[in-house]
């Protein structure tokens, strides 16, 4: 981003294409708004736990850039996913790093779909990667496997993001995805989590975890857990910082736009 306006921008319109990714697994359909000047080239699919296949965001395209978008979590399989904690190691890297499993098993699920629309589609477009919660984990794992395995140079943008691998795997992202924002609330406990140490019950092997760069702080407090970590939380305080753009990105897309009872 080549000044601070044109990132508060980005990010602004970043939080509302990933509030969109809740409403496309919401509505039956799958249907959601997309923004003005884009048209939907893919929805990604993944599963978690069970063999069932659960709508995770899309692949847009406009003129001039691509966006992959990835929601947080909803469904029960979504919630056992976060919790297994254990690492596993980055199969799309030759550094040894090792990541959440969790997360890893969603995003390997959806991988192919990933990786062969982009390989459709022209390098020479501004390649964003964004997400929320569980979403910004994969979205994380996304640009990390983008940025080694395609020709793109992808922009990643992230909001509530929890940690998603070790030291290792932080170390390898900084050299890999030079352009990351990592947007936390400093009142979002799942920013906080998995803790930078994490040990399984009754086992003695423990697993370290070190957020992504670059740290965007956030300090907003909405008076209850979901409250200060949903993306329509998130959309209100970066609106805050850029409130004309905010009301020209409602007028020109009615109904991007999320408002703070938006889902996880």
């Amino acid at each position: 981003m080549s000044t601070k306006d044109d990132l508060e921008k980005r990010a602004l319109f970043l939080a509302a294409v990933c509030g969109q990714t809740y409403d496309q697994f919401m509505n039956k359909d799958g249907s959601f708004v997309v923004p003005l000047n884009y048209v939907v080239r893919q929805t990604i699919e993944a599963n978690s736990i069970t063999s069932e296949w659960e709508r995770f965001g899309f692949i847009l395209e406009s003129p001039e850039e691509i966006i992959i978008a990835f929601r947080g979590t909803i469904s029960t399989t979504n919630w056992i996913a976060d919790a297994i904690a254990s690492q596993t190691r980055f199969p799309y890297l030759q550094q040894e790093c090792y990541t959440h499993r969790g997360f890893t098993d969603i995003y390997t699920s959806a991988r192919s779909q990933i990786i062969s629309r982009l390989a459709l589609m022209p390098s020479n477009k501004t390649l964003y990667v964004t997400g929320h919660s569980l979403g910004a984990a994969l979205a994380t794992l996304c640009a990390m496997d983008v940025a080694v395995n395609s020709s793109f140079a992808p922009l990643l943008f992230t909001f509530g993001s929890p940690r998603v691998g070790d030291p290792a795997f932080a170390q390898a992202f900084t050299q890999y995805v030079p352009y990351s924002y990592r947007y936390a609330n400093l009142f979002d406990i799942v920013t906080y989590a998995p803790p930078a140490v994490y040990k399984l019950p009754k086992r003695d092997k423990k697993y370290y975890y070190t957020h992504v760069h670059t740290s965007q702080p956030l300090g907003f407090q909405n008076g209850s857990v979901g409250g200060n970590h949903v993306i329509g939380s998130y959309y209100t305080a970066l609106s805050k910082q850029q409130p004309e753009y905010s009301l020209e990105l409602a007028c020109a897309t009615p109904g991007l736009c999320p408002g703070s009872g938006t889902s996880s």
